[in-house]
């Protein structure tokens, strides 16, 4: 089981672009919401761990998992309201985004007990390490499972309105890269952190994965070995969520390959990376090719033929 620890919330996307008034649509979404999806959607046995509210929001966040085949039984309920995220698209496809999460449930997201015997992966990322007090509480997670032996992914998703602190969470999150196995991150993260690939690699993580938007993937171990694939070519509708599917196609393909173990990624070579990197970018042009976080199924990439 792969478990995806992190905020579900409410994306209201634009329907037209350009226009400051036109109607919203609201799409279920959050960085590790949408990792799950995609990996229920890819055939990995998922589970979601996370705090959802009560209110018709969380309902409906909670109905997508059921139906997409994530397990809910690691998700925390309460009757606070869903933290909302205003999307404003650009004319190339790309999004921004406007938080409203005062006194959202997800914020009082509290360490579980322990997770499934079966856990093999746990990833983790974007607001749920910054909003606190859950923030703490899913460190707490990632440092308590990474003791464990359970391989931990890392997807930081920078969203710098909502950090009050950018060097002390700076210095937070080089803290967590001792206990990370996979970090990925867009180049945009890599630049408001200050960090290029080889310092992140020497701080911990078996390998760095940087998504370079339609310039394709790079991945750097911590061996020194460096592999990149170009773009998977599609027409943008929009880039919600792809970032997400990268995340989620890589901890599948790892998964398929019986990799996601301490010391596993370092067999890796280059045919085998180059494998994984063109998958998650198949993946992450379909998401684009269609409007708000709707990651592929396997048929749609290929996935069972890894």
């Amino acid at each position: 089981m792969i478990v995806v620890a992190g905020e579900a919330l409410i994306d209201l996307v634009p329907h037209d672009r350009g226009d400051a008034l036109t109607p919203l649509r609201p799409v279920r979404g959050g960085g590790p919401y949408n990792t799950a999806v995609a990996l229920g959607r890819l055939g990995s046995e998922t589970a979601f761990c996370s705090r959802l509210s009560t209110d018709a929001f969380g309902t409906s966040l909670v109905e997508r998992l059921v139906s997409e085949g994530v397990s809910t039984q690691l998700v925390q309920r309460g009757p606070e309201p869903t933290t909302l995220a205003v999307a404003s698209v650009a004319a190339d496809g790309s999004a921004s985004y406007t938080f409203y999460t005062g006194g959202t449930a997800d914020r009082l997201f509290t360490l579980p007990d322990a997770l499934p015997d079966r856990t093999r992966a746990a990833s983790f990322g974007t607001c749920s390490l910054v909003l606190e007090p859950g923030a703490s509480a899913y460190e707490e997670l990632m440092r308590r499972e990474s003791a464990r032996g359970v391989f931990v992914a890392l997807d930081p998703n920078v969203r710098a309105e909502l950090i009050p602190d950018p060097d002390a969470y700076r210095a937070r999150f080089r803290g967590w890269l001792p206990h990370v196995s996979l970090l990925k991150l867009s180049e945009e993260d890599a630049a408001w952190l200050g960090a290029g690939l080889p310092e992140l690699a020497a701080a911990g993580p078996a390998a760095v994965v940087l998504t370079r938007g339609g310039d394709g993937l790079t991945v750097l171990t911590r061996g020194g070995a460096r592999y990149s694939v170009p773009a998977a070519p599609v027409e943008v509708v929009d880039t919600i969520g792809a970032g997400d599917t990268v995340n989620a196609a890589l901890l599948h393909a790892l998964a398929r390959r019986d990799l996601l173990a301490p010391g596993a990624l370092a067999a890796l070579g280059a045919d085998g990376w180059g494998e994984i990197l063109a998958f998650a970018s198949r993946a992450a042009a379909v998401t684009c090719s269609r409007a708000g976080a709707e990651p592929p199924y396997a048929r749609e990439v290929g996935g069972a033929s890894l």
